[in-house]
């Protein structure tokens, strides 16, 4: 390899190093927005769907073992959660917090 495609070489490595971030810090903050607009809702995902905490023995998200799983959570749209149907909320609707499901 010739200096001069060494250099090429480094310079595109650092171009594309740095528009990958450009993009990374772009994204951040639409993502961010798009969170604020959401919240979290137990009691109201289907079997499998959860976004995340579903209770000993499981991980994460997608790791329900049941529907309207009282200490599984979903992402709903703000203000919508306790509109939301849920069968085993003692209230029939979703929760904000977990809470321990009705028989």
């Amino acid at each position: 390899m010739t200096t001069t495609a060494t250099s090429r070489f480094a310079s595109t490595a650092v171009l594309s190093l740095a528009l990958g971030a450009a993009f990374a810090m772009a994204a951040a903050p639409a993502a961010a927005a798009d969170m604020e607009a959401k919240e979290k809702c137990f009691g109201v995902a289907m079997a499998g769907k959860n976004d995340c905490a579903a209770g000993a023995g499981t991980t994460c998200a997608g790791t329900s073992k049941m529907d309207n799983q009282a200490n599984s959570w979903k992402y709903v749209p703000a203000g919508t959660c306790e509109k939301m149907k849920s069968m085993t909320s003692p209230t029939g609707m979703g929760q904000k917090m977990a809470f321990p499901a009705k028989m």
